[in-house]
């Protein structure tokens, strides 16, 4: 009789903890026709975080990290496709412990104005007209995936494949002209929403910056899917946000910024430690 009140108190203990994590939430956002219209809600955001850590392949205790874009070779920038694990490597530099899929057919970096190939900035290798419609928030790089708007992002212990969790995410994107296109999906472990925030729109035609950041008081977001516009980059697609019948917004990404990863615990571990506390309160009960 005792082994099943204790099992069943440890289960309860378990459950209890799962249902708590995401408490402590604050929502950061902004949006300016230039990039220092949104630089105080960014910074706000890093100081929620905490301080920056080096980009190396091991945790730290707190702390965030970030992805710009802009150390990211030629080799793997326009007109080249950028590998979704390029920031989950053991190296010194690139290690972040994210790595990105999308359901389309990849993923590019935009090229610096000096590269190899002469591949124009700012995605005009994919159409010409991107090159007057988006701007860096950190020059020079852009990020977007290539034939879908849907970008997901998983966590890791940075230089392993050991599944972690942040307690914190944030993304500026750029030339957001219409509300609810670009937005962010947040998850737990368990694959349940924490919620979805949109980035506010920057206004048509501004070649704007729009920023959205949430953080916990826990690290509990495992997983990420981020919408940037209605259409996907590519040849020949233009926008028309003003459009009377279906309006459309073609949307791309610059920084990341994220919470530090902490290991996610295997389930046996959870249930041994609920267990483990609620033996220790058998005893002392005892003893009284």
């Amino acid at each position: 009789m005792m082994r099943k009140q204790v099992k069943l108190a440890a289960v309860i203990f378990v459950m209890a903890a799962a249902g708590s994590m995401a408490q402590g939430q604050v929502v950061r956002s902004g949006a300016a026709a230039n990039a220092a219209g949104i630089q105080s809600a960014v910074d706000t955001f890093r100081a929620d975080l905490g301080t920056l850590n080096g980009n190396l392949p091991q945790s730290f205790v707190g702390g965030r990290r970030e992805i710009n874009w802009d150390a990211v070779p030629d080799a793997f920038s326009s007109p080249n496709a950028f590998p979704g694990n390029f920031f989950n490597g053991n190296v010194a530099g690139r290690a972040r412990g994210v790595v990105f899929s999308t359901p389309g057919s990849g993923f590019q970096v935009s090229a610096n104005a000096t590269n190899p190939t002469s591949a124009p900035v700012d995605f005009g290798n994919i159409d010409g007209s991107y090159t007057g419609q988006f701007a860096p928030f950190s020059a020079q790089r852009l990020f977007s995936s290539v034939g879908s708007t849907v970008t997901d992002y998983v966590f890791f212990v940075p230089g392993t494949n050991t599944p972690a969790t942040s307690r914190g995410f944030g993304v500026v994107f750029s030339d957001v002209d219409l509300a609810g296109s670009a937005s962010v999906e947040l998850f737990d472990i368990a694959n349940n929403l924490l919620g979805r925030f949109d980035a506010p729109a920057s206004g048509i035609g501004q070649e704007g910056f729009s920023f959205v950041g949430i953080s916990y008081a826990d690290p509990v977001i495992a997983t990420i899917r981020i919408h940037s516009g209605t259409i996907a980059i590519g040849a020949g697609v233009v926008e028309q946000p003003d459009a009377t019948v279906f309006p459309s917004d073609v949307v791309v990404m610059d920084d990341f910024i994220f919470g530090e990863q902490v290991a996610v615990p295997t389930p046996g571990a959870a249930l041994l430690v609920g267990m483990g506390m609620v033996a220790g309160g058998v005893r002392r009960r005892r003893a009284n």
